[in-house]
């Protein structure tokens, strides 16, 4: 946790210091991932049973609390099988480099990296569906300026080769958050008949 306003402030020294750590998968998802991806779900559980959806036009859809537990269960176990698998996409990427790091250092990467879609979940306090894509978009706009800033210095590569990996890369993530969030909107929508 102590990289995430370093992260918002400093990105390019925060990912200097975050490569000097060495920190372990366990290590960092029990102190950071863990933590941060509980606050779109903590969020989001509020929200949707306490005030609902806001469709607009007075259309709300709101959850009970059981409905909401479990689907608050499922949201929480995509949020982290995303990051692992974005530590897997950019270890894969990092294929023909010769500075390629493990898996594990990728998947620590991978949970920095989306430090600022963990805070976007905040929104989800009010769950107006055009305010949280709005707040989504500029969290994933961030979350790729810190891919450019951070690839450099974690992958030991120049600025211009920077930018095609952190942009190939952002688009996959983007793949994958779409993915993510299909689910979670079917989930969502299905919940209450799961549940």
């Amino acid at each position: 946790m102590n990289h995430v306003w370093g992260l918002l402030a400093h990105p390019n020294q925060e990912m200097r210091d975050i490569k000097q750590e060495n920190e372990s998968v366990s290590h960092h998802y029990t102190h950071h991932v863990l933590l941060m991806a509980a606050i779109p779900v903590i969020c989001a559980f509020i929200g949707t049973t306490q005030l609902g959806w806001n469709l607009g036009e007075g259309q709300y859809i709101q959850l009970n609390t059981l409905t909401g537990i479990g689907l608050g269960i499922l949201f929480y176990l995509i949020i982290l099988g995303g990051v692992a698998v974005m530590g897997r996409v950019i270890h894969w990427m990092a294929r023909d480099y010769p500075q390629r790091p493990g898996v594990q250092r990728c998947t620590v990467f991978a949970g920095y990296v989306a430090t600022p879609l963990f805070i976007s979940g905040l929104v989800a306090l009010y769950p107006l569906v055009w305010l949280c894509v709005l707040v989504g978009a500029a969290a994933l706009v961030y979350t790729g300026y810190l891919l450019y800033v951070g690839i450099p210095v974690f992958l030991s590569i120049d600025r211009e080769e920077s930018m095609r990996f952190s942009g190939s890369t952002l688009a996959i993530g983007v793949l994958v958050f779409e993915v993510l969030l299909a689910l979670t909107v079917v989930l969502w929508g299905y919940g209450p008949r799961l549940f």
